[in-house]
């Protein structure tokens, strides 16, 4: 495994990480790397634009048919889609019953004692929204993931979640090797969306790796279920998805342990960049009528 780049994709939910991903992963895959995504989503959605499926049969799932894990071959769980990328999917407990990170260890073994990351350049983990709960914070927890990529946007609420997925890399950076790789600004078209990555990277310590802009054909793309770099290999998007995979190609190394910040100062942050009002506490807890 001498030379892997154990990478994983995290960010809040709904923030387009997975379709990032499997972008910047395909666009990795055409500059000759070989690569191996491993999902671990309970929606097993995070193979789905390299398979062009809607989603993939898990780990879980099947283990359970099976007995157990030890019941499985890799050829079971691994399938090959866009330019050779090996996929597999964790998968995870009905909702409301267990704890989603155990079978993404379990998977992680199972795929290290079968021999799935031989002859492999990248592992890619595209893990759910916060780090909130310790379950998926597993990749980071049990030293697999060794360089974290933070998908937002300049939304509040995408910044908040970017700052606790630090404050999770923070506790297990000593223990292990991981380290934040950087932020990736997926755009919203927010006000002063670019700035506002910029000052929160600033602020994490880190750097944004790149800036995404919006484009209606990564929609049009994900309805054929195919990345951007299969569907128009041409286009604009295409090239922004190949400077995210080069930056990232390049970034080897250059990870950091993040710094992250009390919510007051991320207020204080959209506050000086006019996004947030001060707050007037003395209208707080009025009604309209009290108001008026």
């Amino acid at each position: 495994m001498d030379g892997l780049r154990q990478i994983a994709f995290y960010g809040k939910g709904g923030i387009g990480k997975s379709t990032t991903s499997q972008n910047t992963l395909a666009a990795l895959a055409e500059m000759g790397q070989r690569i191996l995504i491993v999902g671990c989503d309970p929606k097993a959605d995070s193979t789905r634009l390299i398979l062009h499926s809607k989603a993939q049969d898990t780990i879980l799932s099947l283990a359970a048919e099976a007995g157990t894990v030890e019941d499985l071959d890799l050829e079971d769980v691994m399938k090959v889609g866009y330019r050779d990328i090996r996929c597999v999917e964790s998968g995870g407990p009905e909702p409301g019953v267990g704890c989603a990170g155990r079978g993404v260890i379990t998977s992680i073994n199972f795929l290290e004692e079968e021999g799935a990351y031989e002859d492999i350049d990248y592992v890619s983990y595209d893990v759910l929204g916060d780090v909130v709960c310790g379950g998926f914070a597993m990749p980071i927890r049990e030293n697999k993931a060794q360089e974290i990529y933070i998908v937002m946007s300049g939304e509040m609420m995408a910044m908040y979640a970017a700052n606790n997925i630090s404050k999770g890399i923070l506790k297990y950076a000593n223990s292990g090797g991981v380290r934040l790789g950087g932020l990736v600004c997926n755009e919203r078209q927010t006000d002063k969306e670019l700035e506002l990555a910029e000052a929160l990277a600033a602020k994490l310590g880190t750097k944004l790796i790149h800036f995404v802009p919006r484009d209606n054909i990564v929609q049009h793309a994900e309805l054929r279920r195919m990345t951007v770099m299969e569907y128009a290999p041409d286009s604009k998007q295409a090239n922004e998805y190949r400077t995210l995979a080069q930056k990232v190609h390049g970034n080897a190394g250059q990870g950091i342990i993040p710094t992250p910040i009390t919510m007051d100062e991320l207020e204080d942050l959209l506050m000086e960049h006019g996004v947030m009002k001060t707050i007037d506490e003395t209208m707080v807890g009025k009604t309209a009528e009290a108001v008026a």
